[in-house]
C-alpha cells in the first residue's frame, strides 16, 4: 500500500508543484468582475400563504414520504432502498443536498456549503458501511479502514496567514509568544483527555452522533455554560488561543465562543476519533464539489423516487393515514399524497408551517446561523505572501471569515490558467432575524467588496485577478449548539413521533449540523419507521 505523500508524488507531482508555487507577481485580468447572488428557493418557499388553502386536484399514494431532501432524508430514502419499502421524497430546491450542495462552471466544481468530511469513528458502522458502498473505503487492514487515496485531503492540507507570513496548519504558532504557545499546548491537551474520556454509563463522553455521547452528570454539566466561561474559568486567556477556538466554532457552528455551550465547543476537539490504515487521524475527505460529492452518491439508488421544486403545504393526520399536500411548480398543480407515515427530513423552523398537528416543544429555542459563501474565479497563479504555499483550507488570522478552500486542490491534471476560491463567512450576530433581513437587502457589490477587504491581507491584487464572484446566502445554515440546548429538553421534545406516523429526522435534532449527525438523523427514522408500521 503506498501512502497519500508518494502517490501524490507518481500521479501529480508536476500539477502540484507548479499549482502551488507562490507567484512574486500577480496576473490580473482587463475583464470587468462579473457574478450573481444566489438563495435557496424563497420564492417558491414563499408561496406557501398563498396556495395552502387550495385544494389538491391530484391524488396519489406511497406508503412513506419523505419531506426534505438534505443529508438526512436521502439517509433514510437511501435505508428504505435497501429494504425495498414504497416511498417519496419531495425537495424545494431544484437538486438536493441541503446545505452540502455544490455547482460548477467552465473552470471546476465548487461547493457552496459543506467541503469536506473527517475520517468517521470506528464505531460508527453505518457510516462506514456506506463508505465502502461508494468506494471510498476500499478495505480493511487490522480493523482499520483503508481509504481510496485520491479522496483524501492532498498535502498540503491547510495553512494560517499570521504576522504577514503563510505557517503551516491553522493553530497559531509563528511569531506567537512563547507562554501563548505554552497555554495552547496545554488547552490541546485538555482536549486530548476530554477526547479520551469516558461516562459512568461505560460511553465516550464526546461521540458522534450526540446521541451516543454519555449521559453522565459530571459531564453535561458543561451544556449549562457558554465556551468563553468555560475558557476562562479554566484560565485559558491567550488571545491566539481565544481566536483559534472562535474559530474552530464558527467553522462547525456557525457561531462564536460567546454563544456556544462548552459542551459543544468541546465536542468540536473531542468528538472525533476516526483512525485509518493508511492515513492520520486528522484527515479528511474532500472533493472539487465538497460534500456534494457525497450527496450525488447517497441520492443515487433512491433517484427515481425523488421529486424537486416541489413545495409542501401541509402534513396532517387522517384516521390511520397522513395526508401531505404539495404543489409541484412545475405542473403548476396541488397533489395529495396518502401515506402510512412521513418523515420530516426539514428543520424544525420550517416544520412549525407544515405540520399540522401539536408539537410540546419551543421552536424558539433551535437557532440557526446565517451564513455567506462566495466562489471566485480567479486568473492566473496567485499573488502569494512569504511562507507555506497554497493550501486546500486557507485561513486569515484576525478577520472576520473563515478563510478559503482551493476547489481545484483535489485535481490530478495539469493546472488551469484560472481556479476557483470558495470563501466562507460565518453571520454572527444577536438578531438573526434582522441579519436575515439585512442579509437579503445587501447589493452584491457590497457583498464582493466584503470579500476582498478580507482576502486582502494575504492576497494584495486578489480583486484584480478575480473574474466572477459568486455569491450563495444561507439564511438558516446551521443550527446553533447555544447552552442548554444539547442536552435540554426541547431537542428531545422535538424528536418525538407524532402518533407514530409523522417522524422527525434532522441534524437540528442532534444539535450539531454536521454529515454524521444527519446522516444518523435519517436512518434512526427510517429504522422506527420500518419497525413501527
Amino acid at each position: 500500500m503506498i501512502s497519500r505523500r508518494t502517490f501524490l508524488k507518481k500521479g501529480s507531482q508536476a500539477a502540484a508543484s507548479s499549482l502551488i508555487a507562490p507567484a512574486l507577481v500577480s496576473c490580473s485580468t482587463s475583464k470587468a468582475l462579473t457574478g450573481s447572488i444566489q438563495t435557496p428557493n424563497f420564492k417558491l418557499g414563499h408561496t406557501l400563504r398563498e396556495k395552502k388553502n387550495n385544494a389538491p386536484t391530484e391524488f396519489q399514494v406511497n406508503d412513506v414520504v419523505i419531506v426534505g431532501g438534505g443529508i438526512a432524508g436521502l439517509s433514510a430514502a437511501r435505508w428504505f432502498t435497501k429494504n425495498n419499502v414504497d416511498f417519496k421524497l419531495l425537495e424545494l430546491e431544484n437538486s438536493v443536498g441541503g446545505n452540502s450542495r455544490g455547482d460548477n462552471n467552465s473552470i471546476s466544481a465548487y461547493p457552496l456549503g459543506a467541503h469536506y468530511l473527517p475520517l468517521p469513528n470506528a464505531n460508527n458502522h453505518q457510516l462506514l458501511e456506506f463508505l465502502q458502498e461508494v468506494g471510498l473505503v476500499i478495505g480493511y487492514q487490522n480493523g482499520m479502514p483503508i481509504y481510496a487515496e485520491e479522496h483524501l485531503c492532498f498535502d498540503p492540507k491547510e495553512r494560517l496567514f499570521i504576522n504577514h507570513h503563510w505557517q503551516e496548519g491553522l493553530i497559531p504558532h509563528e511569531g506567537v509568544p512563547k507562554a501563548d504557545r505554552d497555554q495552547i499546548q496545554n488547552f490541546l491537551g485538555r482536549m486530548h483527555e476530554f477526547k479520551q474520556a469516558k461516562g459512568a454509563d461505560g460511553r465516550f463522553v464526546f461521540d458522534l452522533p450526540i446521541d451516543e455521547s454519555s449521559r453522565d452528570p459530571e459531564f453535561l454539566k458543561l451544556d449549562t455554560i457558554t465556551m468563553s466561561e468555560y475558557l476562562k474559568e479554566s484560565g485559558f486567556n491567550s488571545p491566539y488561543l481565544l481566536w483559534y477556538v472562535n474559530y474552530c466554532c464558527l467553522d462547525d457552528y456557525g457561531s462564536t465562543i460567546h454563544d456556544t455551550s462548552a459542551l459543544a465547543g468541546i465536542h468540536y476537539f473531542a468528538s472525533r476519533k476516526g483512525a485509518a490504515a493508511n492515513a492520520e487521524s486528522d484527515d479528511v475527505l474532500t472533493w472539487p464539489e465538497g460534500n456534494y460529492w457525497l450527496v450525488k452518491e447517497l441520492a443515487k439508488p433512491s433517484q427515481p423516487k425523488i421529486q424537486s421544486q416541489v413545495l409542501v403545504l401541509s402534513v396532517k393526520l387522517d384516521g390511520n393515514s397522513v395526508l401531505v399536500d404539495w404543489f409541484d411548480s412545475v405542473k403548476n398543480t396541488i397533489v395529495q399524497t396518502k401515506a402510512k407515515a412521513v418523515i420530516m427530513a426539514t428543520p424544525q423552523f420550517v416544520n412549525q408551517y407544515m405540520v399540522q398537528a401539536e408539537r410540546k416543544f419551543d421552536v424558539k429555542s433551535f437557532q440557526y446561523a446565517p451564513w455567506m459563501v462566495a466562489n471566485l474565479t480567479v486568473s492566473g497563479t496567485l499573488d502569494e505572501r512569504r511562507g507555506e504555499p497554497l493550501c486546500w483550507d486557507n485561513v486569515i488570522y484576525g478577520r472576520d471569515s473563515l478563510g478559503y478552500v482551493h476547489a481545484g486542490h483535489q485535481q490530478l491534471t495539469m493546472p488551469k490558467e484560472k481556479t476557483v476560491l470558495t470563501f466562507y463567512r460565518a453571520l454572527t450576530t444577536d438578531h438573526a432575524a434582522a441579519q436575515r433581513k439585512q442579509m437579503q437587502e445587501t447589493t452584491w457589490e457590497t457583498w464582493s467588496q466584503s470579500v476582498f477587504q478580507d482576502l486582502q491581507f494575504a492576497h494584495p491584487n486578489i480583486q484584480k485577478q478575480t473574474e466572477n464572484l459568486d455569491v450563495f446566502l444561507w439564511g438558516h445554515g446551521m443550527i446553533k449548539p447555544t447552552p442548554d440546548f444539547i442536552w435540554g429538553n426541547n431537542r428531545s421534545l422535538a424528536a418525538q413521533s407524532i402518533d407514530n406516523k409523522i417522524f422527525f429526522a434532522h441534524s437540528d435534532l442532534g444539535g450539531v449540523s454536521v454529515f454524521e449527525e444527519a446522516f444518523a438523523q435519517g436512518i434512526r427514522a427510517a429504522q422506527t419507521v420500518l419497525h413501527k408500521v
